[in-house]
């Protein structure tokens, strides 16, 4: 369910705090302009009652049977009576100009003038009493029974009174606000939408990206502040979605080419088939294709499981399963292969075993084309959580060290292959939390080593091995 519109909720927030606004000014206008400062409050308060009182005298109102209008106290104007001793009231006729009956007499006679005069609106005090702002009002009211005089004396103040002079006064000041009450709220809208204008630009630019434009970025000119953390935070999320499909796009490209060479050469090998030693040649070509198809679907698995690598895998029982699996291929190239311990009879290691079974099948397979014949290929564990594939061949330099793990790379374009089983043996590593990496064998030849983070472990960027 979408939210409501930002511009919408912007004007009724405009258009509450403009009301709110409103009444505090009514209510700083009555307590602190009108009456001088708020101390004044406590003396000129009894001021507020004035409306209550008013329409509890004039609710008192009623016709005799003989059409008359008079005073007949109800029960809230004989509850106010009693919560004010001093109250009186008085009511004239707007047109007889006489008080009606049930009217304080002596409020009346004081209040003889308004038969030679009119008056809608008026403060007064008593001689002898002492003038006090708030002690005597008269107002002209408008009854559902005429048109009528209020005079009341000695009214007292409550603390709803407060309430319903903001409602009045409210009211009353309304009007004078209603335009400025309409420019803010047009203003505030108009420069709301003014300002999403950016975020609308960014809107039209992500619509054009697609999955061959994911190098695009949004752009952040003119963007403000509040939202520029958004568009960053986008533009992250292309990056890394350029970066997954680039690897998507790298994926194909290490199966189309890793494949392309070997399946050449079978073929090739397939058309003499009187050639010697046709069918070690065809287990060892078929072989290395099983081992670059199983290394390309375990980076897929690993690129869908992301970092949730939970398996626990025993490296000792997987080098000693590695080894029982190549040897047969070993002795059909005139190599051995061995196995060798060095540590605790058990090395647990987090990760995936394909993944990590297809990297030591990769090396293995290298390290035998590398092996002189007769030689022996040792696939070593421990003391750590390390696996080493060692060959007695002619090795690697230093300057080519820094190359093997490049993709399509090969010392010399006459050796089989496209240069990538160590590219994606890499690439499985770095998913797996590991490392790999080349040192020399002791007389010659090179021992390729993988590392992996215990059981346990918090996986880590691994340095580069050749810093150590």
């Amino acid at each position: 369910m979408r939210a409501p519109s930002l511009s919408r909720r912007l004007v009724l927030y405009l258009l509450a705090a403009q009301i709110v606004g409103v009444v505090l000014t009514t209510l700083a206008i009555e307590l602190f302009v009108e009456e001088g400062a708020l101390l004044m409050f406590e003396r000129d308060k009894n001021e507020l009652a004035v409306p209550r009182t008013n329409d509890i005298v004039a609710g008192s109102l009623r016709r005799s049977m003989s059409g008359e209008l008079l005073i007949d106290p109800s029960p809230a104007l004989c509850a106010e009576m009693e919560r004010a001793p001093n109250l009186r009231f008085a009511v004239f006729d707007w047109d007889a100009k006489a008080a009606l009956a049930g009217s304080s007499p002596a409020l009346v006679s004081e209040l003889v003038i308004l038969r030679r005069i009119r008056t809608t609106h008026m403060h007064f005090s008593i001689d002898g009493e002492g003038f006090e702002v708030g002690k005597g009002h008269l107002s002209l009211m408008e009854t559902p029974l005429g048109r009528v005089t209020v005079a009341i004396y000695g009214h007292l103040f409550e603390w709803w009174d407060l309430l319903r002079t903001l409602q009045i006064e409210f009211q009353s000041y309304l009007r004078y606000f209603v335009l400025e009450v309409l420019v803010a709220v047009g203003v505030g809208w108009l420069a709301f939408k003014r300002g999403l204008e950016p975020l609308k630009r960014v809107a039209r630019q992500t619509e054009r990206i697609d999955l061959n434009s994911l190098h695009q970025r949004l752009p952040l000119e003119g963007v403000p502040a509040e939202i520029s953390s958004l568009v960053d935070s986008m533009n992250g999320a292309l990056a890394r979605l350029d970066e997954g499909a680039e690897r998507q796009r790298r994926f194909l490209a290490n199966a189309a080419h890793e494949l392309r060479t070997p399946v050449a050469i079978l073929l090739e090998r397939l058309d003499a088939p009187q050639q010697q030693g046709l069918m070690t040649d065809l287990r060892r070509d078929a072989s290395r294709i099983r081992n670059i198809v199983e290394q390309l679907l375990a980076g897929a698995r690993l690129e869908k499981r992301g970092d949730d690598l939970e398996e626990t895998i025993d490296i000792v029982e997987l080098g000693r399963a590695m080894v029982d699996l190549h040897v047969r291929l070993a002795l059909k190239m005139r190599r051995n292969l061995e196995f060798s311990q060095d540590g605790a009879s058990i090395i647990s290691v987090r990760g995936e075993r394909l993944a990590l079974e297809s990297v030591v099948a990769n090396l293995i397979g290298n390290a035998l084309r590398a092996e002189p014949v007769g030689g022996s290929v040792i696939v070593g564990v421990g003391p750590g959580p390390e696996i080493c594939i060692i060959d007695h061949g002619p090795g690697i330099s230093p300057d080519d060290r820094a190359l093997i793990f490049e993709p399509f790379w090969r010392k010399e374009n006459t050796s089989p292959g496209a240069g990538l089983g160590l590219a994606i043996a890499k690439e499985l590593m770095d998913k797996l939390g590991g490392r790999i990496w080349v040192e020399d064998t002791p007389g010659g030849g090179a021992t390729l080593r993988v590392s992996l983070p215990l059981a346990g472990d918090v996986p880590c960027e691994m340095a580069d091995p050749r810093a150590r």
